[in-house]
């Protein structure tokens, strides 16, 4: 399908490509990986002939049609779902012509062709992809400019889709999904009939998803069979046995070398010598490749302040009186939560973060936070707050004016910006280096309580990887609204679900959620006419969404859901015990008695009402340590 042959090209006066081979065959799913900054994103211009080409060859193989997302698509009139099948332009080609064409054999053949190409059950598969997008039923007849840039840019990535191109093409197409679109976005992917190289840099992904891992490393391309664990395993595996043979060859070498000094000036010996010299001169040296290290993130430790943090109760969350978005929210948020927010695209995942964030008030109900609490907030609408024109030294000096020169230097190396970069323009930084300056200012701050909203999305793997270790070994709370599916399950250990106009815990895992999504119609969209590639299966609706996410995971919990309410009823023990040794305190006072006897009986409620809790809490420890053994 594709062949690359001794591709070499710069960009200024820098080798992105240095003799690049590789070879796609038909039907491949190929997932191109490398570091931010390495030429994917130039690799694909150069496929898709955009760019100048180098020396070299890309060929294409002939009469295959490629595919690509280019931009999003105009804000036109048009109905949604018109603009899609427009994609697919033989279909559409067809379909003018055959209202004008007056040739009988004309016309035949034009049906003729419609019919191989299955044209009159376009419209159908146009919505089922639309809708595993995340658009709505009732919004496919809007006009594509009443929706917002990153709306037209899924339905870009739905027309490209939809027209099934020999050789699809994607950059970082899960970056403007939500992780409903994206698990969606995998089988479609998986399922495809034809060609794909994808970039990505979401981990499951490229692990579900593709059959082949195309790696930009060092100037050169290399395809390995596989998904990214198997790529990184033989990596892993090649870098070993290199390593070795590297060191049998520095020992030969040295030897060698050693027999030369030994006896170069001796007469006897000067054949042999010049012989060694001779096998030290022909003797390849073997590169063990240089294990480049993501720079690391730092969050450092806030100050101790007692649980709750942040706490919700009965409130109703939006941004028009009497027009909630959730309703009846009662959240409680302790130093050392890790929560993830599901739910589909438009649920009011943000709503739920900025109301908690104190970005957005209540429209009903009670909010109460520690007044020290200090919230670092992350969203990917805050790239544009960066101020254009001024450098990154200039953000960090803003943190503490009255430092002198070398500690603001000092802090931002620790952020991620050396020397080359420390003097740049936030505009001319790449969207990676935006997000850790993002985050590096925020970190300054010390902040209690962490929500990130879609924080991976301008990260390569590594950076990912140095981000999941700094989450967890940062010892505040943690609220992440993430469609990367590794990011979530190697930092949460509790799940909230937002759907339908509320907010509640989730009684389930990550694995038990993909496979509700994929299971069912998406949310309040109705059921598609049909399936892409004119399959069907049984699906649960949009209706019955809402009740079978409450009830996920009850036909038996897996351990991992276990150990997370195990966690919860410590807390609940820990925390019943700390209010109850407080109300003993408080009852064996002396200066209570002279309250009068309804402090006393109110006192002796409140703590009957806490003693049962702490019951009700250690049943639930024993029951849950009890299935925790039962499954280990």
């Amino acid at each position: 399908m594709l062949q690359i042959t001794d591709l070499t090209y710069r960009l200024a006066r820098r080798v992105l490509f240095d003799g690049a081979n590789a070879v796609i065959s038909d039907g491949w799913k190929v997932g191109l990986i490398g570091r931010n900054g390495s030429g994917k994103s130039t690799l694909l211009r150069l496929i898709q002939d955009e760019a100048r080409k180098g020396d070299g060859s890309i060929r294409l193989k002939r009469g295959a049609r490629m595919g690509f997302v280019a931009q999003e698509i105009p804000a036109t009139p048009d109905p949604l779902i018109e603009v899609v099948l427009a994609a697919d332009t033989e279909r559409a080609s067809l379909m003018a012509e055959a209202e004008t064409a007056t040739d009988p054999d004309r016309i035949g053949e034009i049906h003729t062709r419609l019919a191989d190409i299955d044209a009159y059950s376009a419209e159908a598969r146009a919505s089922e992809i639309l809708v595993g997008l995340g658009f709505k039923q009732a919004e496919l007849t809007n006009p594509a400019g009443s929706f917002s840039g990153g709306w037209r840019m899924r339905a870009a990535l739905a027309g490209v889709l939809f027209s099934m191109p020999d050789l699809l093409v994607l950059d970082e197409p899960t970056n403007y999904l939500d992780l409903e679109g994206a698990a969606w976005l995998e089988t479609f992917l998986r399922k495809y009939p034809n060609t794909v190289l994808v970039v990505s840099h979401d981990r499951e992904m490229l692990n579900r998803s593709v059959t082949h891992i195309l790696a930009l490393e060092n100037a050169k391309l290399e395809i390995q069979a596989g998904g990214y664990d198997t790529y990184l395993r033989r990596r892993a595996e090649r870098a070993a046995l290199l390593a070795g043979q590297k060191a049998k060859q520095d020992a030969a070498r040295a030897h060698l070398q050693a027999f030369v000094d030994r006896f170069r000036a001796k007469a006897s010996k000067a054949r042999q010598a010049q012989s060694r010299i001779k096998m030290l001169e022909k003797m390849q040296e073997i590169a063990v490749p240089i294990d480049e290290r993501a720079l690391p993130f730092h969050f450092d430790e806030p100050s101790e302040l007692a649980s709750p943090l942040i706490q919700l109760e009965e409130a109703d969350l939006g941004y028009i009186a009497g027009k909630p978005v959730l309703r009846q929210v009662s959240f409680r948020l302790d130093h050392d939560d890790r929560i993830v927010i599901i739910g589909p695209n438009g649920q009011g995942k943000t709503t739920l973060v900025k109301s908690i964030g104190a970005r957005l008030a209540l429209l009903a109900g009670t909010r109460r936070a520690s007044k020290a609490v200090k919230i670092g907030y992350f969203s990917q609408d805050q790239l544009d707050e960066l101020r254009a024109g001024e450098t990154v030294l200039q953000h960090v000096r803003d943190l503490e004016p009255d430092w002198p020169p070398s500690r603001h230097r000092s802090l931002a190396a620790r952020m991620g910006f050396g020397q080359e970069k420390i003097d740049t323009s936030v505009e001319k930084l790449s969207g990676g280096e935006k997000v850790r300056l993002l985050l590096g200012l925020m970190a300054y701050q010390r902040p209690h309580v962490l929500i990130l909203d879609e924080p991976t999305s301008h990260l390569d793997i590594d950076s990912r990887e140095a981000l999941i270790h700094a989450l967890n070994d940062y010892s505040g709370a943690v609220l992440l609204i993430t469609h990367d599916v590794y990011l979530a399950e190697a930092c949460a250990d509790r799940l909230w679900l937002v759907f339908d106009g509320a907010a509640k815990a989730y009684d389930g895992d990550l694995s038990d959620y993909r496979n509700l999504v994929l299971n069912a119609d998406r949310p309040d969209t109705g059921p598609a006419a049909a399936k892409t590639f004119g399959k069907t299966s049984g699906k649960t609706s949009g209706k019955a969404f809402g009740q079978v996410a409450s009830s996920a995971g009850k036909k038996g919990p897996s351990l991992s859901t276990l150990r997370f309410k195990l966690a919860d009823a410590e807390k609940a023990i820990e925390a019943e015990q700390h209010a109850l040794d407080a109300l003993d305190a408080r009852l064996a006072s002396p200066s209570l008695y002279t309250e009068g006897a309804k402090a006393i009986a109110d006192l002796s409620a409140k703590r009957a009402r806490h003693a049962e809790a702490l019951a009700k809490a250690e049943a639930a420890w024993i029951e849950l340590s009890e299935a925790i053994e039962s499954q280990t």
